[in-house]
């Protein structure tokens, strides 16, 4: 393999190790909850103003996906829509009390796995995080070229 072909491979084995590693945690303290709706529940909990469209932009997702993701979640007492009162036209999505509370949850798991690979990142410098940073900004920012190439510009789709 290639180095281009070994850096892929191992950002692939380090998601599928990451997801192996939580998945039974997150699934145990988030029963009931598909990971597509805690990651739409994280999202609106930390973006003020959240709405389909930026769900859609965020997730990569089509404008149809995230709004069956928000009407099960609406449907669960978990988020609630709203309207701004000089914006009739767009639909906004906060967290209920009970999404606060499985948001927090998240959020907590999130804090252990991070303290569990802490003994990683404290052994990199910050030249090595800059490193790693600019070339995953770099990198995303082809993989938006390509795909709005593709004509799948899913960032301008609008949603219900």
């Amino acid at each position: 393999m290639n180095k281009e072909e070994l850096v892929i491979a191992g950002f692939r084995d380090l998601f599928n190790k990451l997801v192996w590693l939580n998945k039974s945690k997150m699934e145990d303290s988030l029963k009931g909850y598909k990971s597509s709706e805690v990651h739409c529940i994280e999202y609106i909990g930390r973006n003020e103003d959240s709405n389909g469209t930026k769900l859609v932009e965020s997730f990569y997702m089509t404008s149809g996906a995230i709004s069956k993701i928000t009407k099960k979640l609406i449907k669960k007492g978990i988020i609630e829509s709203y309207q701004k009162p000089d914006n009739k036209k767009e639909i906004y999505f906060r967290l209920t009390p009970q999404g606060k509370a499985i948001y927090e949850i998240h959020e907590e798991l999130h804090k252990e796995f991070q303290e569990r690979d802490k003994v990683v990142f404290e052994q990199v410098s910050e030249e090595q995080f800059d490193s790693m940073l600019s070339f995953v900004e770099k990198y995303s920012r082809h993989l938006d070229a390509e795909i709005k190439k593709l004509g799948a510009d899913i960032k301008s789709e609008s949603i219900e």
